[in-house]
């Protein structure tokens, strides 16, 4: 069991996380990342990117996860794989338990560690992934110009997802399992109001259907009230019932909002304990975007920094003031 010592340490292996190491490296701060269950993010498990700036082509996720960690590596980052199962936030260091029984201690630690889209768990969903579902319309909605699209939720997430498609295609329907959405009015009012939405009320998807392209060309819908089945043909098929922080780890020592997101100071990735961080998406529940994590990113680590500097001006001080 080893005890690795850094004066940065970095949960998590995201655009966040990556950037923060890229910053916390070029300064000296010789960082070290934990990688977690899911190493790269979710852009892991996305395919095509197309807006990431910098790429005048289409770029594949796994791909530049890869770059951005082997760019954090070459300025000086180390890279662990391990996922934390305990941290301890009393200080001054910041201790973090692994898996693997070893330790990491942090002089600072930046929380870069995501969050996850929630899925409805029905067949034909993760086979179908990146060929017609997904969980963000603003990452894959451009893909899908023209075609026909549907969109399962009705919070606040489903209608946003429903309102931003009309960008893209004129024929978006909106699937809830209610007869009723839990989304704010003046959302409600502009979904409503708009002529290329229709909504599909007290219907839940039972099945993600492929057609013979191996892409999907239907969902399988079952009536809430008759439990009557039917089958809705649609090219694009959008998972909007929110996303989960992955947050348990702090819970109980950091604060979070009631979804799970991680309170930080307006503005800034700074948590209510000097020298914790948070950034991307366990603290941004509105944006959720690979390029505002990594700014976010880029934000935790000037700022640890930052809370360094000062902390030794503030220790350095007191030693001649004696």
């Amino acid at each position: 069991m080893t005890t690795h010592t850094t004066r940065m340490l970095i949960i998590g292996s995201g655009p966040a996380g990556l950037s923060a190491a890229i910053y916390g490296a070029r300064a000296g701060m010789e960082p070290i990342v934990v990688q977690g269950l899911q190493p790269g993010g979710q852009l892991t498990i996305t395919t095509d990117v197309e807006n990431y700036p910098g790429f005048r082509d289409v770029i594949q996720g796994p791909w530049l996860m890869q770059e951005m960690q082997a760019q954090a590596e070459q300025v000086g980052t180390r890279m662990m794989w391990d996922t934390i199962t305990d941290i301890d936030l009393t200080g001054p260091k910041f201790i973090a338990s692994g898996d693997s029984g070893d330790t990491y201690e942090g002089d600072t630690l930046v929380i870069a560690t995501g969050a996850q889209a929630r899925w409805l768990g029905v067949p034909g969903e993760q086979a179908l992934s990146g060929k017609g579902v997904s969980a963000c319309a603003t990452c894959d909605g451009f893909f899908f110009r023209g075609k026909k699209v549907a969109v399962i939720g009705g919070g606040n997430t489903a209608v946003e997802e429903a309102l931003y498609l009309t960008n893209h295609s004129d024929d978006v329907t909106l699937i809830h399992r209610r007869d009723s959405l839990r989304a704010e009015k003046i959302l409600q009012d502009r979904l409503l109001a708009n002529p290329k939405i229709s909504v599909l009320w007290n219907k839940t998807v039972e099945e993600f259907q492929a057609g013979g392209d191996g892409s999907l060309n239907a969902l399988r819908l079952v009536d809430t009230q008759s439990g009557e089945e039917s089958i809705f043909a649609t090219d694009g098929g959008f998972v909007a019932i929110g996303h989960a922080p992955s947050t348990e780890l702090f819970k109980g020592k950091l604060a979070m909002d009631d979804g799970g997101y991680l309170d930080v100071q307006p503005g800034t990735p700074k948590t209510a304990i000097p020298g914790v961080f948070a950034c991307g998406d366990v603290m941004d529940q509105v944006y959720r975007q690979a390029v505002t994590a990594a700014g976010t990113g880029c934000m935790a680590a000037l700022d640890a920094e930052r809370y360094l500097a000062e902390k030794q001006f503030a220790e350095q001080s007191h030693v001649a003031a004696e």
